[in-house]
């Protein structure tokens, strides 16, 4: 059973009892990302979710992370191109503990300007890293190909020179337009009751928002199809592809992941099989699938041999090419389709891969995700639909990206 309540403020609660279960995954879903931000400030939704961490009213860095690791639980965040979610794991027996700290630094947070400075240094030595980790690279640069200046083009952690740059007002400011109840999803999963639930979060959250009156960003997703390349004298050549998606909500979002399983989503796929098992061009090539609220991409990644490079990629295109002339045959289709099915079921054994899709499924479409009718939805596709839709698929206009020592 899975519940869901809206509060009068706007703030929305989603819980699940688990059977079975002995933790309790609570996470605190807000609609802010890398794709709300304008370039003066592209990165500040990464950087707020670290400033979280760095102290509240009553306490510090180290006594946040000591709280939770005193009653053996976990507390993390993470930010995406639409969403930042805080999120904390414990046994059932100190879930009001643990919510009780994710609260506190969700809500309290003080941003004290010394904890600001030693913190830009951390997320700059992030980005960093990032610029010395060539298929991260390779990815944001993928982004920027295919989206542009537009808000989806952007990279989460932001140039280094913003994070130089921000101010306390700033992230104050920020979390001012975006940090409101309207925005904002609570999930519980777990070894928890609904109404248990229901009480954790009227004491913690719902009547301690300060923020309201959220108004929803303008959505741009102007596809360029474009080119970038970067030159690094590293040992591969790291290559991306980016082809025109759907919508996280899409009902054409089975068939995108239906065939991207079939591409390049395992093992046994077209692209492992040709181009790493067959002509052994690359040991990392695969697929995936990239969808936000309102658009998305079909993407494909290979780390090769630079000298290389261009026999690879048209060794991919090649495949791309006749994957969209022949289809799927019914062996191949009914594999990927129990891998799509698998996957799924898999997610419902882990408590905080259930908090994420059940929130951000909220989040997105206003909507309860049902495992149930998502099972029947992938059923529901035949083989000779999804041979159909790739056929009818536009795989002539691509993205592309590269990391080498060479040009693209």
């Amino acid at each position: 059973m899975v519940k869901q309540k809206t509060y009068k403020n706007g703030l929305r609660l989603i819980v699940k009892p688990t059977d079975g279960a002995f933790s309790v995954s609570c996470g605190v879903l807000v609609g802010a990302g890398s794709r709300y931000e304008t370039p003066e400030i592209n990165g500040i939704s990464h950087f707020i979710e670290h400033m979280m961490f760095k102290g509240t009213d009553k306490r510090s860095a180290f006594e946040i992370s000591d709280a939770i690791d005193s009653i053996g639980g976990q507390i993390n965040a993470f930010t995406t191109k639409e969403t930042t979610c805080y999120y904390v794991k414990s046994t059932a027996e100190h879930t009001e503990e643990a919510v009780e700290v994710l609260s506190d630094l969700f809500f309290n947070s003080t941003f004290e300007e010394s904890e600001m400075n030693r913190e830009k240094g951390v997320v700059i030595e992030e980005i960093n890293m990032n610029e010395d980790t060539p298929d991260d690279l390779c990815m944001d640069l993928l982004s920027a190909a295919h989206f542009g200046t537009t808000g989806l083009g952007a990279t989460i952690l932001g140039p280094a020179e913003n994070v130089k740059n921000f101010q306390r007002a700033d992230l104050l400011a920020y979390m001012d337009r975006f940090y409101c109840p309207e925005n904002v999803i609570v999930c519980f999963i777990g070894k928890i009751s609904v109404q248990e639930a229901e009480e954790l979060t009227e004491k913690y959250f719902a009547e301690n928002f300060k923020r309201g009156g959220f108004i929803a960003p303008k959505l741009e997703n102007n596809v360029l199809f474009g080119k970038k390349t970067v030159k690094k004298d590293i040992e591969q050549a790291h290559i991306c592809l980016a082809y025109k998606g759907c919508k996280y909500s899409d009902e054409d979002i089975n068939y995108f992941n239906l065939l991207n399983t079939a591409l390049g989503g395992g093992m046994s796929s077209v692209l492992f099989q040709k181009v790493r098992e067959e002509l052994g061009l690359a040991y990392s090539v695969y697929s995936y699938v990239s969808a936000y609220r309102d658009c998305g991409s079909l993407c494909v990644y290979a780390g090769v041999n630079p000298q290389k490079a261009d026999i690879a990629l048209d060794c991919i295109l090649g495949e791309i090419e006749k994957f969209k002339k022949n289809g799927l045959s019914s062996r191949e289709f009914e594999r990927a389709k129990e891998q799509i099915k698998g996957s799924f079921v898999f997610s419902q054994e882990s408590g905080s891969s259930q908090m994420l899709l059940y929130a951000k499924y909220l989040l997105y479409t206003g909507n309860v995700f049902s495992f149930e009718k998502k099972i029947e939805d992938i059923n529901a596709v035949t083989c000779d639909k999804l041979n159909a839709f790739i056929s009818a698929m536009d795989l002539e206009n691509r993205s592309e990206a590269r990391v080498s020592k060479f040009e693209l």
